[in-house]
């Protein structure tokens, strides 16, 4: 059997003793670590090395972790993201998952939930999809493109952006059950605790109207019940 390659996190922290402690722990449970000590060498580092993770303090000197994050999102749509905020900082927390972080871990942490946050973060990873342009339908197709469904008979509807979002989401995993949960960390970029669940039902609604997606049985976007939403794609 081929040797699996170590995982590359970066570690981009300021303070010296936390940067060295949880690169320590890191290395103790078999990744290799790449460190920076600022904003601009982190930034530097997070563009430009091979890495699989990256580790991100948010308050750096230099450019912030959130200029980081967002230039590092836009580089880099699919590396897997940690954010490191203080306790209480829940301002900066909300901003790093709505710019794109997988996670955060608040300080001060246990390497035992570092570890396993970023074991977590690292498995789902692989699993990021190819963004989807457009999704056959039934009747039609939606051009995510143009924010519109097309339909064969020759109407069409318009997409909201959060309707393109949420259903480019479900269209780049096909076949799996998405919680609730699991959409609103990576449409909304929230977490389930900042806003009702019933916001993700409404929207499901209200897209399938506009997919001509039968509610009573749901061809497109199927409800598991207590568990979530599934994409069911259209057999060419």
């Amino acid at each position: 059997m081929p040797v699996m390659e170590p995982k590359r996190v970066l570690v981009v922290e300021d303070d010296p003793a936390i940067r060295r402690g949880v690169a320590d722990a890191l290395q103790f449970a078999g990744y290799e670590v790449l460190q920076a000590a600022d904003g601009q060498a982190g930034l530097a580092q997070a563009l430009r090395a091979t890495i699989d993770l990256l580790l991100l303090d948010l308050i750096l000197p230099g450019p912030s972790g959130l200029e980081i994050l967002q230039a590092v999102r836009e580089a880099r749509p699919t590396l897997a993201i940690i954010v490191l905020t203080a306790r209480g900082d829940e301002t900066h927390r909300v901003q790093g998952l709505r710019l794109g972080a997988d996670d955060y871990v608040v300080k001060p942490f246990s390497v035992r939930e570092l570890l396993a946050r970023v074991a977590a973060v690292l498995r789902r990873s692989p699993e990021r999809p190819t963004p989807v342009d457009q999704v056959r339908l039934p009747e039609g197709v939606a051009d995510l493109a143009r924010c519109e469904v097309r339909f064969d008979d020759g109407a069409r509807r318009e997409l909201s952006q959060r309707e393109v979002e949420l259903l480019g989401y479900l269209a780049s995993h096909p076949g799996r059950v998405l919680s609730r949960d699991e959409i609103l960390r990576r449409v909304w970029r929230l977490e389930p605790r900042q806003v009702a669940t019933r916001t993700i039902d409404m929207h499901v609604a209200h897209l399938r109207v506009k997919l001509r997606d039968d509610p009573t049985e749901p061809q497109v976007v199927r409800t598991v019940r207590g568990k979530g939403y599934l994409f069911v794609p259209v057999r060419e």
